[in-house]
């Protein structure tokens, strides 16, 4: 953050050697603080979840260590931006969760006043208080859906919470009705999927029991490994299903893509963007203890975080992993495998149900800087299959730029080397365009 921080009179510091020891504050409540900062990373680091903490283990203590270290311990010279991070959590309590008007505007003016300075705490104080008369009389603000086709889609931006640059893409390509659909799906509850582990013996029906002992309401996903549940995700990890490798948290629409791929007993297979490692694992379990899996991925912490999963789900034995980039390791590699997944880098517009903090991360620019990115990835992992075998490609996004528009660019660029099939997901579910 820019300027020089200045110390809380609230808070002292005593030496240890170099370092100084910060004293918490328990005025502030560390899940509101834990909040602020995951929209504070979000918003100008960009961070991955799962990396919130170096080592993925314990990382509500490790992101408390973070929050002591930055939030709440020394003021800063008032940063709009910081503030606006406050008033959503408030907005959002106020207008989505129905929190008590006095504890929404107490917590969150303290939060503020800690973080930054008083006066931002007088600042949020005032918003919070208006928005609640508003809401009290009903009588808060929307827009008019008027004018041009620019004044619509930025009224559609304010109302259905989206930038105006993919209101304006979707209604071109998608046309208005189908537009507000999926604006409309995107901002509702997601429900979150698990997948059962069988390479540890489990079936879904102990999984199924497991979540009754637990009170967890959940349904069957069309997809036999699959369990679908919308609220008791807490209870699940409290529970260490995770941990004792019954099952994982995996969307529906990575299975989709693994039963694309369709891995065999005896057969080789490349995951060229493989980490978190989802799509690795499940791939790995239908191998029946035959064959190899390589998990290649650029990014080495999450590759260690794919490979603690692996042992987890006694999988580390099918499951190689390879740091490095796969335009690199293309040109270096000699090995070829039966079947080739790359689930390219995308914008992720097909996943905003879940990924919230994407919409408001993305560009229009950004567009044009994965499709080359794309292309490239493309161009390298189809030199990594064996003559006969099967390249897959799969994205987040919904977008035809990435989707459609890569493979017939792809085509073009190697007019007789692939046979092409093309599976459509409708944009209701997270969204998978793949083609073998």
């Amino acid at each position: 953050m820019n300027g020089v921080p200045k110390l809380n009179p609230k808070f002292s510091t005593r030496r240890a050697g170099t370092s100084k020891v910060p004293i918490i504050n328990f005025e502030v409540s560390h899940h509101r603080a834990v909040a602020a900062v995951r929209l504070l990373r979000a918003d100008k680091g960009k961070a991955f979840v799962d990396l919130l903490n170096e080592k993925a283990n314990d990382s509500g203590e490790n992101e408390m260590g973070y929050v002591e270290r930055t939030l709440g311990f020394s003021t800063r010279h008032l940063d709009d931006r910081d503030i606006r991070l406050i008033l959503r959590i408030g907005f959002f309590e106020i207008l989505k969760l129905n929190v008590p008007a006095y504890a929404v505007v107490d917590e969150n003016v303290r939060l503020a006043k800690v973080a930054l300075r008083p006066g931002a705490g007088n600042m949020v104080n005032a918003i919070l208080r208006k928005l609640l008369l508003l809401k009290e009389t009903d009588s808060l603000p929307l827009p008019k859906i008027e004018g041009d086709d620019r004044a619509q889609a930025r009224a559609l931006s304010i109302i259905y919470s989206h930038p105006v640059w993919m209101v304006r893409r979707w209604i071109r390509f998608l046309g208005k009705e189908e537009a507000l659909k999926l604006m409309n799906w995107n901002n509702s509850d997601p429900y979150f999927s698990l997948r059962v582990n069988t390479t540890n013996g489990y079936t879904r029906d102990d999984l199924v029991n497991r979540l009754e002992d637990l009170q967890v309401h959940y349904e069957k996903s069309i997809m036999d490994e699959f369990v679908r549940i919308r609220e008791g995700m807490q209870a699940v990890l409290q529970a260490g299903l995770l941990k004792e490798g019954m099952c994982a948290v995996q969307d529906e629409s990575a299975g989709f893509v693994v039963s694309v791929v369709d891995p065999q007993p005896g057969e080789t297979i490349m995951d060229c963007c493989a980490a978190p490692g989802g799509k690795t694992l499940f791939m790995a379990s239908r191998l029946a203890g035959q064959g190899k899996v390589s998990a290649l991925d650029i990014n080495k912490g999450r590759l260690r975080i794919l490979m603690e999963a692996a042992k987890c789900h006694n999988l580390d034995d099918i499951i190689t992993d390879i740091h490095g980039d796969l335009r690199l390791y293309a040109k270096e590699s000699t090995a070829k495998y039966d079947k080739v997944l790359l689930d390219a880098p995308c914008s992720g517009l097909g996943v905003l149900s879940k990924r919230a903090d994407l919409r408001w991360n993305r560009q229009f620019e950004d567009l044009e800087e994965l499709v080359f990115l794309q292309d490239e990835l493309l161009d390298s992992a189809s030199s990594l299959v064996k003559p006969g075998g099967i390249l897959i490609y799969s994205t987040c996004s919904i977008d035809h730029e990435e989707n459609e528009n890569r493979v017939t660019a792809f085509v073009q660029r190697h007019p007789v080397r692939v046979h092409i099939k093309i599976i459509h997901r409708s944009f209701t579910k997270d969204t998978n365009s793949i083609f073998n």
